[in-house]
């Protein structure tokens, strides 16, 4: 996998694209509306989810991490007191807070166009703190480099856990 800067172009959600998400996570996906990341291996590791589940419930999360190498990478940069340090950081670098706070909106406004849940909440803490690393892989995987600053070093302090191939088969698990 390469950490390029080219310009992400989202992919309506397949069935096979489906089939492997739900490989990935153990379950169906909820609310799943586009691949918005590749893996070099040519598996999603990132979806775009509607901002509502079909029953109306309002779903937050625009990005979410499916790889479950990429996630258990994360999770180890969460074990490890990133978050903690991330946060603290945004209390003391008034830069940082700013370009954070502008993820924030950016990550609203693409939700927003998809539908208004009326709410201000975004992902993975933003803009005051950090709660999810996961969402804010994500959302720098999916948005490219430059957007999410947090998202963007927590991408660089992750090993490259695709250089060990696919982390599901192409199809559905039995």
């Amino acid at each position: 996998m390469t950490r390029s800067s080219e310009p992400r172009q989202l992919r309506p959600a397949q069935a096979a694209d489906r089939a492997i998400v739900a490989a990935q996570l153990g379950r169906p996906p909820r609310a799943m509306r586009a691949v918005a990341h590749r893996c070099d291996c040519g598996l999603p590791d990132v979806v775009q989810t509607q901002p509502r589940l079909p029953d109306g419930t309002p779903f937050p999360t625009l990005y979410y991490l499916t790889c479950p190498r990429a996630a258990a990478a994360v999770s180890r940069l969460e074990a490890a007191g990133v978050m903690r340090e991330m946060t603290g950081r945004l209390a003391e670098d008034d830069e940082l807070r700013k370009a954070y706070l502008a993820a924030h909106r950016a990550y609203l406004q693409e939700r927003n166009e998809l539908g208004d849940l009326s709410s201000d909440v975004s992902a993975g803490g933003m803009p005051e703190r950090v709660k999810c690393l996961h969402a804010l892989v994500a959302h720098s995987m999916a948005v490219g480099p430059g957007v999410n600053p947090l998202g963007d070093q927590a991408m660089a302090a992750i090993p490259p856990w695709w250089d060990d191939g696919p982390c599901v088969g192409p199809g559905p698990q039995t």
